[in-house]
């Protein structure tokens, strides 16, 4: 396969396709003249609601002028995603872009369904691991004289969440009364669940905090600083991270996806 053939991977072993050989395969005889296309994909990109930098990066090739002459000249190094939107922009009545159309809609496809699948993967995994967790910070906070685990819960969640109460993050979400918050949380929002569940029960035995007002405190407290981190990191506030659909829908694509052609 002819864009096959073109791919290329950088430092990191990530793949990307360089937009000046996508150009010539195209049948573009100037690299200027497939610029305009461009930035039609660019455009498609950013009404998708991705990140034009993460699909499109300005970059230098060395460029062959002559059997002994070469020079820099600049370039673009395009994402999978990005050759599927340049496809869609390009002259469809050029028989390769056709070609592309299909190659490229099938292999981003592809690669949607590979990363459902690490998510799944890391999901679930988190998902249990905050389970054994939840139950060492009960133990916890038990120990330390926590009569009601449910308001000592909310504690840490009104930390996390920028005050917002469990009853108020099952809202913004947008799930039903029986649906559980961890089960609809992607992996970024389970992960900052599971740092706050472990550290909090990590101060508390390491403190020996004792009454009830005090480990509700420093629930709230390790939540606050969980989110600050989140925040010089310039994360995404866990109560806008969307909801996902339910773990249980999760294992059964995993289920799926494991089993032998």
């Amino acid at each position: 396969m002819v864009f096959e053939n073109i791919r290329k991977t950088n430092e990191y072993n990530s793949e990307y396709w360089s937009a000046r050989d996508l150009a010539k395969i195209l049948g573009y005889s100037e690299y200027r003249h497939f610029l305009p296309v461009v930035e039609k994909a660019k455009t498609s990109c950013k009404n998708s609601g991705q990140s034009i930098h993460d699909h499109f990066e300005d970059s230098l090739d060395m460029i062959e002028l002559g059997k002994t002459a070469s020079r820099e000249m600049s370039a673009i190094r395009l994402s999978r995603y990005a050759c599927y939107l340049l496809m869609q922009n390009a002259d469809p009545s050029k028989e390769i872009v056709a070609l592309g159309q299909t190659y490229f809609a099938i292999q981003t496809r592809r690669q949607e369904v590979e990363q459902l699948v690490v998510e799944d993967q890391k999901r679930v995994v988190l998902r249990d691991q905050i389970t054994a967790h939840n139950k060492h910070l009960a133990e916890a906070a038990s120990i330390a004289g926590v009569k009601n685990y449910g308001t000592f819960t909310n504690y840490g969640y009104m930390g996390l969440y920028g005050g917002l109460s469990m009853t108020e993050i099952h809202a913004k979400k947008k799930l039903r009364e029986n649906q559980k918050i961890l089960d609809y949380m992607g992996s970024e929002e389970l992960a900052a669940n599971l740092f706050r569940a472990t550290q909090t029960d990590a101060k508390i035995r390491r403190e020996n905090i004792k009454g009830e007002a005090r480990a509700n405190q420093i629930h709230k407290d390790v939540g606050r600083k969980v989110r600050q981190t989140i925040k010089e990191i310039g994360g995404t506030m866990p109560e806008q991270l969307p909801a996902t659909d339910g773990i249980n829908k999760a294992k059964t694509r995993l289920k799926k996806s494991l089993l032998p052609n």
